[in-house]
């Protein structure tokens, strides 16, 4: 079982509709969008919810307003302002505190200061995982909710979640739409994968953001390709970003055009190569046979494929 992760230094730069697309091509395989602050994926794939699954990403106090004494004593150590009188509209101030579960941290602070014993810190939802059917196989995705942490624990789900479907299902591929920049849930995302591919645009911020992806993948180690989406709005920058991964040791893949295509696919609900024949269809394609390329020396022991030393 092989995993391919496609990122981006930020986000808007194509990658899900890429990752649709290559879905497209890819035959027997689990899909898995792991961008779960701001998953989209479903949007193109048009999935059949089959299983979905609350997730506890941390716990959250909450006021026993019974044994509350209305001290104050939480209002005044919690350094979130998580916790305040109400106010009603005559401006009258309630009696009793109340806890704003999107500020609180689960810091547990006024649950040790309560005199009373009055505060319950209890698990609380912060998202939900789904397991889904499309017609270009099954995906697993999710969705956390606002204002929650944990989100690195949620990608790993969403992961150990589509290894055990290609496991089962005998898949020999999983492709996973990752999330956008550097941080926690694009580490959880490329941890431990086969292939990365990194989507940039010819811009001065995409060719930056392009340079710290990259560091990050060869920080772990993974085998990295990077894709030029809309080339040709600055062909020049293409050339420099480019040259800039060749001198790092990460392989330039292929170069996708400006198209409006895409658009139309987005808005009809598929993905590119579902529109028909096309210039944009054939780059994507070629494109493709390049990643299955590198994937396959990566099973032959990762020859041609080098990475950006940490």
């Amino acid at each position: 079982m092989k995993e391919i992760v496609v990122i981006s230094g930020k986000g808007g730069t194509g990658k899900t509709s890429l990752t649709a697309a290559f879905a497209a091509m890819g035959g027997k395989q689990v899909l898995a969008d792991c961008d779960v602050d701001a998953a989209d994926l479903h949007l193109v794939l048009n999935p059949e919810i089959i299983r979905e699954d609350v997730f506890i990403g941390g716990s959250k106090a909450s006021i026993r307003e019974e044994d509350c004494t209305g001290c104050g004593l939480c209002v005044e150590h919690c350094r979130f302002r998580a916790i305040e009188y109400p106010v009603a509209a005559s401006g009258d101030r309630a009696d009793k505190p109340r806890i704003n579960p999107v500020f609180c941290e689960g810091c547990r602070v006024c649950v040790r200061i309560c005199p009373v014993e009055a505060i319950a810190f209890d698990p609380a939802e912060s998202g939900r995982l789904f397991v889904s059917r499309t017609p270009l196989g099954p995906m697993v995705h999710a969705c956390l909710g606002v204002a929650q942490g944990n989100s690195g624990k949620l990608v790993t789900l969403v992961r150990n979640e589509a290894r055990a479907i290609a496991e089962r299902e005998a898949c020999e591929l999983i492709i996973i739409d990752g999330p956008p920049g550097v941080g926690c849930p694009v580490i959880a995302s490329i941890t431990g994968a086969n292939l990365a591919l990194i989507v940039t645009e010819p811009t001065l911020s995409g060719h930056h953001d392009m340079q710290r992806a990259a560091e990050l993948t060869a920080h772990f180690l993974i085998p990295t390709l990077v894709c030029v989406n809309k080339w040709d709005i600055h062909p020049g920058m293409t050339e420099r970003i480019e040259k800039e991964a060749r001198d790092h040791g990460v392989i330039p893949a292929g170069r996708i055009r400006y198209d409006q295509l895409v658009t139309e696919a987005q808005v009809r609900r598929t993905n590119v190569l579902a529109c028909g024949d096309s210039p944009i269809g054939e780059e994507i394609k070629a494109l493709w046979r390049c990643i299955e390329g590198a994937l396959n020396g990566a099973r032959t022991g990762g020859a041609g494929l080098k990475t950006v030393p940490p």
